[in-house]
């Protein structure tokens, strides 16, 4: 065998146990419950929970705590997760840009005893097309078809 086949039978070797690797720390999506009852099992691998800001009556965020003059490192907001299940999570990283505005949220973390404690947060924001209609001229729409 030439060295160079040596060579990539070692990189091919070298990328499918990295492919392997990682595949065992991949995080699932789950509930608020799910995440509580894993907790309880001792299983404390990283976790995705998908949900949505807990609002007032008048659609204003609830219960949403961050003093940057106190501790810039220190977020704490409720999540309500897709059944409906409200959670206390604790971020501990500045509140992350327009996270007032987000329609859904992905958190990533595991659950203690009283909170969600999460690593990262993943924001959908809307999007700046979705209230406003794409307007054309006529003469736009006459080139458009040419």
């Amino acid at each position: 065998m030439k060295l160079t086949h040596i060579f990539g039978i070692v990189i091919i070797a070298l990328a499918i146990g990295i492919i392997v690797a990682t595949a065992g720390d991949a995080s699932s999506y789950v509930t608020f419950k799910q995440a509580t009852e894993m907790a309880q099992d001792g299983d404390d691998k990283m976790i995705h929970v998908v949900g949505k800001l807990k609002k007032d009556e008048h659609g204003q965020i609830a219960d949403m705590f961050y003093n940057p003059a106190i501790d810039p490192n220190h977020f704490e907001f409720i999540l309500v997760d897709n059944d409906n299940r409200a959670q206390k999570v604790v971020f501990n990283s500045p509140k992350p840009q327009d996270f007032d505005r987000s329609e859904q949220i992905v958190i990533i973390g595991t659950m203690k005893e009283d909170h969600f404690q999460c690593n990262k947060i993943l924001l959908k924001c809307p999007s700046k097309y979705q209230d406003g209609k794409l307007e054309t001229t006529e003469h736009e729409a006459k080139t458009a078809q040419l």
